[in-house]
């Protein structure tokens, strides 16, 4: 893993390295678990910031960091109910993004979601496809589908989210 996750940041900053300008952005995103943890988890929160540089006039890739939040649920278990425990993670990524059209901007992120909660928690691969549609120059609302692997299974949601250009 630990491999794979530096041929990401050799990758992300060889480009970067020729990139001669860049993009902050930050947003939020809202989200309902599925798979896995769908039983377990009522709904996500999450945030994230990047910083894009220009490969060409429609590819675009940097550094990615945010969290997310998985809010348990309560669970019955042979008549007696449960408290689910929150889940948090910190991605750590590479982003790509491709402009499709003046509108609409496919992507991706990869990397590794560092578990911060519960105890036990050691976080795992990272990846997180979206599509964007701009509703202005700064602004774009985002659908994602996104999810860390972790021993025995993944924490795995689709959500909904605006991301500022800042």
């Amino acid at each position: 893993m630990k491999k794979f996750l530096l041929a990401i940041a050799m990758v992300a900053f060889g480009f970067t390295a020729n990139a001669q300008d860049g993009e902050f952005n930050a947003g939020v995103n809202l989200g309902l678990p599925i798979g896995d943890v769908s039983d377990f988890y009522s709904f996500t929160i999450g945030a994230e910031v990047n910083y894009l540089f220009s490969v060409s006039d429609d590819f675009k890739v940097g550094p990615s960091v945010g969290f997310t939040q998985f809010f348990g649920s309560d669970v019955e278990v042979l008549g007696v109910t449960v408290e689910g425990a929150d889940a948090s993670f910190m991605p750590l990524a590479a982003a790509g993004r491709f402009a499709v059209s003046e509108e609409f901007t496919l992507g991706a992120d990869l990397g590794y979601a560092i578990g911060l909660s519960p105890d036990g928690n050691d976080g795992g691969f990272y990846y997180r496809p979206m599509v964007g549609y701009n509703i202005s120059e700064n602004v774009m609302l985002q659908a994602t589908y996104s999810g860390v692997s972790v021993d025995g299974g993944s924490f795995s949601n689709i959500g909904l989210g605006v991301m500022f250009g800042l």
